[in-house]
């Protein structure tokens, strides 16, 4: 072991005192540990809403797929020929999402929605006839998808413009984003409003809610042009936030500008249908510094895991479990309604507003008694959604939460014949979707238990053999690690919940913040970036903050070796920085001669420089010290 260390690891980086981490523990050892952190987090009942919600994972997909090393150690389909079963997977979800939405092409999954709203602004940009620099975004739109979008357009030089939806066409916009349905709850027709776009040249974005799409009018039915959102509630525990497989859809003459992967279907050398990665050709690791995004990577287990979902349930499923999830939420509108409480909305599918006056601090404290968890609006509102594992028995208890004081609870079974859709009927689908033989076929545990391993007998992941691929996704999810993932107190907590319900998971967070410190030797830690590419783009916006803190804002040269991941120019230009290429030698090592005339060059608007370490050869640099001193000189 040591001799291989020597022989990989250039001495002038290796640490010769061990790293300050705690002693190392035995896994029963780590679980009781992890049982004890995971005891400290309170699990309340969720109706927060504001894209996470309660879902079923039905156990045939949890044994099959999220607790199956054959799916969850599987790397990147890069080999097509070892990779035909996920591949499949992946165009059902492809599938799934175009039909969802009304669009005509869908990549394999983005990293979460706000992100995927940021995508999806940037492809408007490239894409719109109106050449104005302003993006509008509704001010129903999530907030942590308007703060993702603000951060995301401010080096690309986009003006980012917040107000009513109506005020869209006000604002001289290359694209507005839209909530579909909003984050109090509203569904709105949209369709004058975007054809009010088109005519200036713009392009409209609708953010959409996959389940809310199973029985409402789609996107692309009113004339977006790119539909985005996230599958999270399609099976996918919610887990403090992540990680979820989100989706970007757009029209099929704009899929040389879409985003991440797109899994298409090809015929093998002997004519049979096959699956492949499909527009290779635009990828990062090609196009580099002139990529227009560094997504380059897909949330393919829990793509997987939703898509399946879907396969499961088929369209009549969807549409069941959608409409019981409107009624329910029908159902407490007219209860409280009857109890003299005012909701706001005239129109919603899971979620409503509701006006508690000066009563915001007694029905806070009532939810809290009752293990409930509702979202604070503003001072005078609150907001509450519903989802798949609703009850009736919560729909009363949600009544008994906001009834006045000395009010009789109104009788469910009194309440519910009467009440019918509360959206436009001429919001209703009518359009058929799923109609693929894959979703109408393995809707008993059997057959989807078959199908799975049918899918998965086709892929060679780590529970068959080495793979011998990666330079930044090494797969190797030990099964201990797999087990606390689907521990109530960790897979049932929203992101949103009150810190005080949070305790566990901020717990272990911190340890492996301190963890990683010692790993890395910095000072701190951040764990909010979904993907390495996000990591990169995180810590160039971090050099680029802090050279106009110092006034150097014109600082926005950054070089990257020739041997750079892809990912790395492409963050380098969404940042708004300049790439400036270095050399390397015929081993992959930067040439430090090339490396000093460029630094030299271009030393008075030098911000940056960003290496792959080991590089995508696979090696530790030797000169990496002498790297980073001309740099800083």
């Amino acid at each position: 072991r040591e001799a291989l260390i020597d022989a990989i690891v250039p001495q002038a980086i290796r640490i010769a005192a061990p790293l300050a981490l705690p002693p190392a523990k035995g896994e029963e050892e780590a679980l009781s540990e992890l049982r004890a952190i995971a005891a400290k987090n309170r699990v309340f009942r969720s109706f927060i809403g504001q894209g996470y919600y309660g879902t079923y994972t039905p156990p045939v997909i949890l044994r099959n797929v999220l607790e199956n090393p054959a799916w969850y150690t599987a790397y990147t389909p890069y080999q097509p020929e070892i990779s035909q079963g996920r591949l499949e997977a992946l165009v059902n979800f492809q599938t799934m999402i175009c039909d969802l939405t009304g669009m005509a092409i869908a990549n394999a999954s983005m990293l979460d929605e706000a992100t995927a709203a940021a995508e999806a602004m940037a492809l408007c940009r490239r894409s719109a006839k109106s050449k104005q620099n302003v993006f509008f975004v509704a001010d129903d739109v999530l907030p942590q998808t308007i703060d993702v979008v603000r951060t995301r357009a401010g080096p690309l030089g986009v003006s980012v413009v917040v107000g009513p939806a109506e005020s869209a066409t006000g604002c001289g916009c290359f694209a507005a984003l839209l909530q579909y349905p909003g984050a109090n709850g509203d569904v709105r027709d949209y369709r004058a409003l975007v054809e009010a776009l088109h005519s200036q040249g713009a392009m409209a974005i609708a953010a959409g809610d996959l389940l809310a799409l199973a029985i409402l009018v789609p996107p692309g039915e009113w004339g977006a042009d790119v539909v985005v959102g996230t599958s999270q509630r399609y099976g996918v525990p919610m887990g403090f936030g992540g990680p979820h497989a989100a989706f970007l859809a757009t029209r099929d003459e704009l899929k040389r500008n879409l985003p991440g992967r797109l899994v298409g279907v090809t015929l093998d050398a002997n004519g049979a249908p096959a699956y492949r990665l499909a527009l290779q050709t635009r990828e990062q690791h090609i196009r580099r510094e002139k990529a227009t995004s560094n997504i380059c990577t897909a949330q393919v287990l829990l793509a997987v895991l939703a898509g399946m979902y879907a396969v499961y349930h088929g369209p009549r499923g969807l549409a069941t479990i959608a409409l019981r999830v409107h009624r329910l939420t029908a159902v407490l509108a007219a209860g409280l309604e009857r109890l003299g409480v005012r909701v706001l909305n005239t129109a919603f599918f899971d979620t409503i507003t509701v006006d508690v006056g000066e009563r915001m601090a007694e029905i806070r404290e009532r939810a809290y008694a009752r293990g409930a968890n509702l979202r604070d609006v503003d001072a005078a509102s609150v907001g509450i959604s519903l989802d798949e594992t609703t009850t009736r028995a919560e729909v009363r208890l949600l009544w008994e939460i906001l009834a006045p004081r000395g009010s009789a609870l109104p009788d469910f079974s009194q309440v519910e014949p009467g009440v019918g859709d509360r959206f436009p009927p001429a919001l209703a689908r009518t359009s058929e979707f799923l109609t693929h033989p894959t979703f109408n076929r393995y809707h008993s545990e059997t057959e989807m238990m078959r199908y799975l391993r049918r899918l998965a007998d086709r892929d060679i992941a780590l529970d068959r053999a080495m793979i011998p691929l990666g330079s930044c996704t090494m797969k190797l999810n030990a099964a201990i690690e797999m087990f606390p993932v689907t521990w109530r107190e960790f897979s049932h907590v929203h992101p949103f919940a009150p810190q005080n319900q949070t305790v566990g998971y901020r717990e272990m967070i911190s340890q492996l913040e301190r963890m990683l410190c010692a790993v890395t030797g910095y000072a701190a830690v951040s764990l909010q970036p979904n993907a390495g590419s996000q990591g990169e783009y995180a810590g160039l916006l971090i050099i680029r903050a802090y050279h106009e803190s110092r006034g150097e804002s014109h600082r926005k040269v950054c070089l990257i070796p020739a041997s750079a991941h892809g990912t790395n120019p492409a963050s380098a230009q969404m940042a708004g920085m300049e790439v400036v290429v270095v050399a390397c030698d015929k081993n992959g090592n930067v040439d430090l001669t090339g490396l000093r005339a460029k630094a030299s060059a271009h030393r008075a608007d030098l911000a940056a420089i960003m290496v792959t370490y080991p590089s995508t050869h696979g090696v530790f640099e030797p000169t990496i010290r002498d790297i980073c001193d001309i740099v800083h000189a």
